[in-house]
């Protein structure tokens, strides 16, 4: 089964379904042909084989964190998190993962304490830490762990 996710041309508002494994690539709009950019923005995620899907498939690093909304230093990464997605677009990803709504996937990581970060390169684990960190360091953890595929 092909996963996907559903981003929305910002010339022409219509839907586009893109691939997991090409989140990270420019393309063009489905119905006005205008250039739909890599993804920018955290993509939330709570479905397991779409999570696979992301972390297996994507051509670049990605970045997990695992969060929820009534925690504080959750609260005070996110716009770090945001602007790490829009300058590392195209070359890593960023997910979102709300712990309360998919504890599954918090206890699958053994995630005790939030904020807590992981970084995947090509399926497998690369990094993880606990606790809130400025978008400089979360840079790096993705740089460290790789660059683009070629």
């Amino acid at each position: 089964m092909t996963y996907s996710i559903i981003r929305t041309c910002t010339a022409c508002g219509a839907k586009n379904r893109v691939p997991a494994g090409r989140l990270a690539d420019a393309g063009r709009c489905g119905v006005c042909k205008a250039p739909l950019g890599p993804a920018d923005e955290p993509i939330t995620v709570g479905d397991q084989a779409l999570f696979d899907a992301i972390t297996h498939e994507a051509s670049v690093p990605v970045l997990v964190d695992f969060w929820a909304e009534w925690c504080g230093p959750c609260r005070m990464s996110a716009p770090e998190v945001r602007e790490l997605a829009r300058e590392m677009a195209g070359k890593a990803l960023v997910l979102k993962v709300d712990i309360e709504a998919h504890p599954e996937l918090a206890a699958r990581f053994g995630i005790q304490a939030i904020p807590y970060f992981l970084v995947f390169r090509e399926g497998k684990l690369a990094f993880r830490r606990a606790g809130a960190a400025p978008r400089q360091e979360m840079r790096r953890w993705l740089e460290l762990a790789g660059p683009a595929a070629a």
